[in-house]
């Protein structure tokens, strides 16, 4: 995890240990940009720590009724987006514990394990629903390697 550290920089130790000294941990907010560095992608790099900020709010968990909606593609891409940022959101927590700082909005990984778990049920739904007993099995074999 040291070597990660070197790579990564120390603005983003900087800006994590700022964000966890009090109040405003909870005002940061995280600024989309292109990663220079692959490793980059796994952690939100940049926050502001400004107190005149609101907090941000990263809003809610996919519901099942919305996925049904949705096409088998979109389902995919969607389950990829979730697993990037789960990938992401459970790096920083790693790095941040190891380095005895607090996480910010932990509620975030919660929402992202539950959407991806409603994806998995509407799969399976669609799986047992198809009339074709061997395609159903398939699609199971699929749903659970995810």
């Amino acid at each position: 995890m040291l070597s990660l550290s070197r790579v990564l920089g120390r603005r983003l130790f900087s800006s994590a240990a700022a964000a966890s000294e009090g109040a405003s941990a909870a005002a940061s907010t995280s600024v989309v940009r292109k990663a220079q560095n692959p490793l980059e992608e796994f952690f939100e790099v940049e926050r502001s720590t400004e107190d005149d900020q609101a907090p941000p709010h990263y809003g809610r968990s996919w519901k099942a009724s919305e996925l049904r909606l949705k096409s088998w593609d979109d389902l995919q891409k969607l389950w990829y987006v979730l697993l990037k940022e789960k990938n992401m959101l459970m790096s920083q927590r790693q790095m941040l514990n190891s380095e005895n700082m607090r996480f910010p909005n932990p509620e975030r990984i919660s929402k992202v394990k539950k959407s991806m778990c409603r994806i998995k049920h509407v799969l399976t739904e669609r799986a047992i629903a198809d009339p074709d007993p061997r395609r159903t099995a398939e699609m199971k074999r699929m749903i659970n390697t995810l």
